[in-house]
């Protein structure tokens, strides 16, 4: 047990200082030297656990975007299809605003591609099983239709996905019917009656 705590109070120091880097330079620009630096810890320290700087990237990025979707799961109260949906939009906004998230989008677009192109990583698996859940308890209570679980969540990410990492494209902050909180509003409403029995 003290071995776990232990370990895992090390990888956060290691991942906080991968986060620093990250927001100061970029990941293309942030070497292992600079994390193990940050860290107070030696590159072989490092080396033992991540083999290189993407590696540890991408567990920052399942440890921000997970602790994003603790932060906002379950809102409120009442039936579930409500409660999910709450969640699901201020977890988009939260993770659209989220600044690794901007910084990744502005400098290294490209580290997103395989998590949309080619395989789920380690944060989209957790939320799969957050939606599953979610779309069985409220098959259960009657607020969600009837459907398959697995194939629901995973449209469910499909669609917060794409609100996630292409709203701002689509946003224009000047026109207020286009403007962030209008896309919040529209993504309420489509899962709303994606959701609806």
């Amino acid at each position: 047990m003290t071995s776990n705590r232990h370990n895992r109070t090390h990888d956060d120091t290691v991942l906080d200082a991968a986060r620093d880097c990250v927001l100061a330079v970029g990941v293309r620009r942030t070497t292992l030297t600079d994390i193990a630096r940050r860290a107070g810890v030696s590159r072989m320290t490092l080396y033992r656990r991540w083999p290189d700087v993407r590696t540890i990237v991408g567990d920052l990025m399942t440890r921000e975007w997970t602790a994003l979707a603790a932060d906002v799961q379950d809102l409120g109260g009442g039936l579930v299809r409500g409660r999910l949906v709450d969640s699901l939009v201020a977890g988009v906004r939260a993770f659209r605003d989220h600044p690794l998230l901007r910084k990744i989008v502005e400098v290294d677009p490209e580290l997103l591609l395989p998590y949309v192109l080619d395989r789920c990583g380690a944060s989209q698996e957790a939320f799969l099983e957050l939606f599953e859940a979610a779309v069985a308890a409220g098959q259960a209570d009657g607020s969600v239709r009837a459907g398959h679980p697995v194939r629901q969540a995973r449209a469910l990410l499909l669609v917060v996905q794409s609100f996630a990492l292409s709203a701002p494209i689509m946003i224009d902050a000047a026109d207020p019917e286009l403007a962030p909180d209008a896309f919040d509003a529209e993504l309420r409403h489509t899962l709303e009656r994606t959701l609806a029995p």
